[in-house]
């Protein structure tokens, strides 16, 4: 929008124009004069803030709540989510937001608990961070989880969870209900007979897809995508594969969680990425209109965010907002799982990236966030 003269601030600030505001804002209109100036930005001020959430933290939390709660006394999931402080102003439950579009949290699962079956209009996505035995059940195929994996959960698909092994089960959870939320198009479906029964064998879609990227005939038709769960070990020699080469100076070596079918991102509208960065290693800052929430799922390091120093290790989340400048530094190898919603952007034709050109691509740093708990 074009600089006002002074004449016209002075104009915008008088007793006039006020006057005239409060009379239409008591017939619900309002003026466009006043509101362009804050509702239709230059570039992207996203409400949502910079913050990390300390494994310690979260730990305890998890231990506290299994005290209290269970998946049949007192809600379906022990699920704590992310809530970024930055968007509390949203009611309800400041719609659980992680990011402006993203929900994101950790969920536990004690040996012999079931969470029972349900179904919703959001896509889920579950990164396992911790324990062995536990399985989710997705329309029917039982597909059991271990360390590492990466598990996709279609929107309106029948899913619930349990656990037989002997212990603690946790993992990221991350969905698309601010999005939704936000649209009017939330739609929530509890499964009548508690945890749906399988009717396939067991991981089922990870054995069709046993050579890898090699693609069974006839799943080119697929919309969503036909495999359920991406092995750590695969993702683990991809990046392998990857070190062959020079590092991007931006993202370390770096892969992308995509539908065999489509060649698109694994959930419609959540990206996810996984990341390895060697010890040492400081990438470039960049900023760019999708934001992603972090999980430091092995190593140490810090994160740079519009200035700010970020230290994480292993069990750490922490949120780049949309827009903001941010770098990796390694301080021993480590990999990063992340989740952004840079499908949401394209759906839109929003995307922009910008790289950082001062200081030969590494921003001052100015302060250092204190997390809770560590």
């Amino acid at each position: 929008m074009a600089e006002q003269s002074v004449d016209v601030q002075e104009f915008m600030k008088s007793d006039t124009v006020k006057d005239f505001t409060r009379d239409i804002q008591q017939y619900n209109l309002g003026p466009l004069w006043e509101a362009i100036p804050e509702i239709m930005n230059k570039t992207p001020k996203p409400h949502a803030e910079a913050y990390l959430w300390s494994a310690e933290l979260l730990h305890k939390k998890l231990m506290e709540a299994s005290e209290i709660f269970t998946p049949d006394r007192g809600g379906e999931r022990r699920a704590i989510y992310f809530q970024n402080p930055g968007l509390t102003y949203r009611q309800p439950w400041g719609w659980a937001s992680t990011t402006q579009t993203l929900y994101a949290a950790v969920q536990l699962l004690l040996p012999g608990e079931e969470a029972p079956s349900h179904r919703h209009s959001q896509s889920a996505l579950r990164f396992i961070s911790e324990g062995e035995g536990a399985y989710t059940i997705v329309q029917g195929e039982r597909i059991y989880m271990q360390e590492g994996d990466f598990l996709i959960t279609p929107k309106n698909l029948w899913h619930g969870h349990g656990h037989v092994g002997d212990k603690p089960m946790i993992w990221m959870d991350a969905l698309d209900i601010p999005t939704i939320y936000s649209i009017g198009g939330t739609f929530f479906e509890p499964y009548e007979d508690g945890l749906q029964q399988p009717n396939v064998p067991d991981n089922f879609s990870e054995l069709r897809y046993g050579g890898g990227m090699v693609r069974p005939v006839g799943d080119d038709k697929y919309t969503v995508a036909p495999l359920a769960n991406y092995k750590w070990s695969r993702t683990v020699d991809a990046i392998k594969g990857l070190m062959k080469f020079d590092p991007d100076p931006n993202h370390g070596f770096a892969i992308e969680y995509i539908n065999p079918s489509t060649g698109k991102s694994a959930n419609p509208t959540m990206g996810s990425r996984m990341q390895f960065l060697p010890k040492d290693f400081h990438t470039k800052a960049l900023r760019h209109t999708h934001s992603t929430i972090y999980h430091a799922h092995q190593g140490s390091g810090y994160t740079v965010i519009n200035g700010i120093r970020f230290d994480w290790k292993k069990g750490d989340y922490f949120v780049v907002p949309n827009w903001a400048w941010y770098e990796h530094v390694a301080a021993e190898d480590s990999y990063l799982f992340s989740v952004n919603d840079l499908p949401i952007m394209d759906r839109f034709d929003l995307e922009q990236e910008e790289v950082y050109e001062a200081n030969n691509g590494f921003q001052e740093v100015t302060g250092e966030f204190k997390a809770a708990f560590r």
